[in-house]
């Protein structure tokens, strides 16, 4: 891994003059950069959805089954990642790395993608440490070695967290075999991104198949709402009361139909809820959702049922979805101090940006 951050470190250092006379790395003139004020006042703004591939990674897998798991140019780190954030608005993302194929890699093999990812996000975050923080992206299918992996990346590399799927090739993480990582991850004081990758474990082959991109649009939230819904009943949270997860795109579902989860291991008699509380309440103090609901109504209802404290700006970078930033900061329904909160304030705090 020293080649590679001997790289980036190079790349910085070549193109720090041209950067602080407004030039981007290719050495052409950088959109100004957009400064978000509330109220009259600047606010930070802090995106935790962001995610990027690292290119490298295509040598360790020559000649396993991975070797055709494509790392587009456009999702890579570069120049042009800084562009797009000036011309939005973004003053820091949470950086992470999903799709989570390296669930099916062997240990050795998972442990050396991981480390590879780790090492180059901690390279890039060095480069640009008033624009990035970074998420490690564990290898969950060994619990043991995700914890080991996740201190490292925190207490060795600066890392902020962790980025995991919705489950672990058709396994709920719920599982007690999971402990291990829940734990190291209450102790650290982790915060733990949840990002889902279309349902794989509960849509039959094909049931999303057809017109309108369903395997994401209905999908993607549905394994978010599995997620929730197990680490609430099966006591997850309960277990580890000091967890903190954020679940990518609004928490899926449940925020919309809190109502049934609500009432479930009350009306129905083979629920069998391990949970001491109710979902409103993990909701409100251990789950927090990103503002990828892309209306002001969508965004109203996520506080009213969890609060401002629970909500966070992301955006999906590099993929093409609908910025959320201007539907918070032109919102009827919230205040100035909850804007700046969603905006920035709220992963601030999370993810100890000072």
């Amino acid at each position: 891994m020293s080649n590679r951050r001997d790289f980036l470190r190079g790349v910085g250092t070549a193109g720090a003059g041209l950067v602080a006379l407004g030039y981007g790395l290719n050495g052409l003139a950088q959109p100004a950069r957009r400064e978000i004020s509330i109220g009259g006042q600047r606010v930070r703004t802090v995106d935790i959805h962001a995610h990027c591939v690292i290119p490298e990674v295509a040598e360790l897998l020559g000649g396993t089954a991975f070797a055709d798991i494509g790392f587009p140019d456009w999702q890579a780190l570069g120049p042009d990642r800084l562009d797009v954030m000036n011309q939005r608005g973004v003053d820091y993302e949470a950086l992470s790395i999903n799709r989570y194929w390296w669930y099916a890699a062997d240990e050795e093999l998972a442990n050396r993608v991981v480390r590879l990812h780790d090492e180059a996000l901690a390279a890039w975050v060095e480069q640009h440490p008033d624009r990035f923080v970074a998420l490690s992206s564990v290898a969950l299918q060994y619990p043991e070695l995700a914890a080991e992996q996740l201190e490292y990346a925190m207490s060795e590399l600066g890392h902020r967290g962790a980025s995991i799927g919705g489950h672990v090739l058709g396994e709920h993480v719920s599982d007690p075999r999971f402990d291990p990582f829940w734990a190291k991850a209450q102790e650290l004081g982790a915060p733990i991104f949840m990002h889902p990758d279309g349902a794989k474990n509960a849509i039959r082959d094909g049931g999303l198949s057809g017109r309108g991109d369903l395997g994401n649009i209905i999908g993607n939230p549905l394994e978010t709402t599995i997620f929730l819904s197990h680490m609430m009943f099966e006591g997850v949270l309960d277990r580890f009361p000091g967890l903190r997860v954020v679940a990518a795109h609004g928490g899926g579902f449940m925020p919309s139909y809190l109502g049934r989860s609500e009432v479930a291991c009350e009306v129905r008699g083979n629920a069998d809820c391990l949970s001491e509380r109710n979902p409103s309440d993990y909701l409100r103090e251990q789950v927090l959702v990103d503002t990828i609901v892309f209306d002001d109504e969508g965004l109203r209802h996520l506080v009213a049922e969890m609060g401002t404290s629970q909500i966070v700006y992301g955006t999906d970078a590099p993929f093409n979805w609908p910025d959320t930033l201007d539907v918070i900061l032109d919102s009827p329904s919230l205040t100035d101090a909850e804007k700046a909160e969603i905006v920035g304030g709220n992963l601030s705090r999370l993810l100890k940006i000072s």
